[in-house]
């Protein structure tokens, strides 16, 4: 068992003698105890505990079990009115008892996750700053670049007890945009997933909060708001901050992962870029979202008996997740063979303007330059708006004759009928892929999508669907949820210490998760189910590690990738206390 750090503002927690696994000492005594989150047993601490760290008196008499508490906390849960309101509850466990949080968690992902995680998150920050919260993490800014070293240094850690940094400026939160310092809830639920669904102990993780400014006037003019009061900084002064939080990161826990989240498309793209050659880094909104929607389309081909080269993919809406797609997808060609031109030339790219065309000018952002199709391609193709030139999705659909169909554009029923109909006619089984969530801005329902292909669509989307029946088949709709993806991710490359996150392991992941998936049967689902995340995470981590191995990245020797891994996740369970 790896040693723990000192958990963030919390007393300090030695491991116990070496033949008691998960044994702790500590000099906290009595209410001291209760108020640390990864002490607390609430009413499970034995009697000898109860004595030996001063909790007598402070506790009901009645000693508890883990499974009780688990049950008790669950049905309190479901008895909240709302989203928001459980989010705020969990938040509260979270503070409070994280062993017990995270066995909550881990037996309910399915419900839970877009609790901690998605748009749920995002209403919670707009309460942010008006609660009083447990602070989590790390606060750095932009103002005060020179005080990074000392934040990082006032943690504790010892530079080996760090495995995953994850860090966002909080620019493009999903469904709720730029939110400023209350953007740590994001890195903090992610991180609560990673545990939850990958077994990443949570010990050995941390949260950082980029400040960099908002640009949400109600922040700014908020008396009770309590980051940077400015708009948020661009260019070299930003780059600069970015770099030197590398440096200091890097330097202070060198085998640490670190991991970006909720950039906004253009810084993103570009700090991936810049770094991930260099050291062992990952941004989901990039790759994972890339990875997971890579691998429905793999259990599509697999169906079809194509490979990914052969695709005509046309993807609508190229913002953060449609430029990760296409990266991705790209770098995947590449990687087996294909030229990069070539591989450029499979991706039709459409966003707010029409399609991408190298002649757009300023229309054109810097991460969606790579493409953007040559002008004198579309020449003679008709565009919908002829002053403005604007080359509309239904005339791509026309002249291109994809095979598949990817939506994260957010707009509601852009996948129309005649859209949809038109491609069906050119392919036997047209791949279409609504990834925009919540349901209500989803491209296209399932159900229109089964009916307007007489069944012969294979359907990935963003959201959870019901199965829908065409025919006597029951077609079961996959969600690209990408925590399916990432905990399993971080965990292989966690195990196998690797050097880098590369184009291999993240098609190892992709064909790890896809493998999951029984294609044969008719009507089946693209991806696995979210119920059974942990068997997921160890599959994928697995494959991941291996990739890592095989293409010489990994620091550390496996002799047993599957128990190596198995044995590093860690679990939610009780350790006893002993005073000390």
């Amino acid at each position: 068992m790896r040693q723990r750090v000192v958990p963030l503002l919390a007393p300090p927690l030695r491991k116990g003698h070496p033949n008691e696994i998960g044994c702790y000492e500590t000099k906290a005594r009595g209410m001291a105890v209760l108020t640390t989150p990864l002490l607390n047993k609430g009413t499970a601490f034995t009697a000898e505990e109860r004595e030996a760290l001063g909790l007598t008196g402070l506790l009901p008499d009645l000693i508890s079990t883990l499974e009780a508490q688990t049950n008790a906390a669950f049905a309190q849960y479901q008895l909240l009115p709302d989203s928001v309101s459980k989010n705020i509850y969990l938040t509260a466990l979270h503070d409070r008892n994280e062993v017990l949080f995270f066995r909550v968690l881990s037996e309910h992902l399915r419900e839970m996750i877009p609790i901690v995680n998605h748009r749920t998150v995002g209403l919670a920050m707009e309460q942010y700053h008006h609660e009083t919260r447990r602070p989590r993490g790390v606060y750095l800014s932009i103002d005060h670049p020179d005080a990074i070293e000392k934040a990082f240094g006032n943690l504790g850690a010892a530079s080996g007890n760090i495995d995953l940094i994850l860090a966002t400026d909080a620019e493009q939160i999903f469904g709720v945009g730029d939110w400023g310092v209350g953007g740590i809830e994001i890195a903090i639920g992610k991180l609560a997933i990673y545990t939850a669904a990958g077994g990443i102990d949570p010990t050995r993780v941390i949260p950082v909060m980029l400040d960099v400014g908002t640009n949400r006037e109600s922040l700014l003019a908020d008396p009770m708001y309590p980051g940077n009061r400015h708009a948020r900084v661009r260019g070299e002064r930003y780059d600069a901050f970015i770099d030197a939080y590398v440096r200091i990161a890097t330097k202070f826990f060198p085998n640490a992962l670190l991991q970006w989240e909720d950039f906004g498309p253009g810084p993103a793209r570009r700090i991936l870029e810049k770094y991930r050659g260099r050291l062992c880094t990952f941004n989901d909104n990039l790759q994972g979202t890339g990875a997971v929607t890579l691998a429905a389309a793999v259990s599509a081909m697999r169906i079809c008996g194509t490979l990914l080269r052969n695709q005509r993919i046309v993807i609508y809406g190229m913002g953060l997740a449609g430029t990760g797609i296409a990266d991705l997808i790209r770098d995947v060609m590449i990687s087996e063979g294909l030229p990069a031109e070539d591989a450029t030339r499979r991706l039709w790219c459409v966003d707010a303007h029409g399609l991408l065309t190298s002649d757009m000018g300023d229309r054109l952002q810097d991460h969606q330059a790579t493409f953007a199709r040559p002008a004198s391609e579309v020449k003679s193709w008709r565009p919908e708006n002829p002053r403005a030139k604007v080359i509309s999705l239904a005339e791509v659909i026309r002249q291109v004759r994809p095979t598949m169909l990817i939506g994260t554009s957010g707009i509601a029923g852009a996948f129309t009928e005649a859209i949809v109909r038109d491609m069906a006619r050119q392919t036997d089984r047209p791949m279409i892929f609504p990834l925009s969530s919540p349901p209500a801005l989803a491209e296209a329902t399932p159900a229109d999508l089964i009916a307007w292909t007489d069944g012969r669509a294979l359907i990935a989307t963003g959201s959870p669907f019901t199965p829908v029946t065409h025919k006597g088949i029951t077609h079961v709709i996959g969600q690209a949820e990408n925590a399916m993806l990432y905990p399993g991710l971080g965990l292989g490359t966690i195990v196998s210490r690797a050097r880098l996150v590369s184009v291999g392991m993240l098609a190892a992941a992709v064909n790890a998760l896809s493998s999951l998936v029984a294609v044969r049967l008719p009507g089946a689902s693209l991806l696995p189910y979210v119920d059974d995340l942990r068997s997921v995470t160890v599959t994928v981590a697995v494959a991941v590690a291996e990739a890592a191995v095989a293409e010489g990245l990994a620091a550390v020797k496996l002799a047993d990738i599957v128990q190596q891994v198995q044995d590093a996740m860690w679990q939610p369970e009780y350790r006893r206390i002993q005073a000390s």
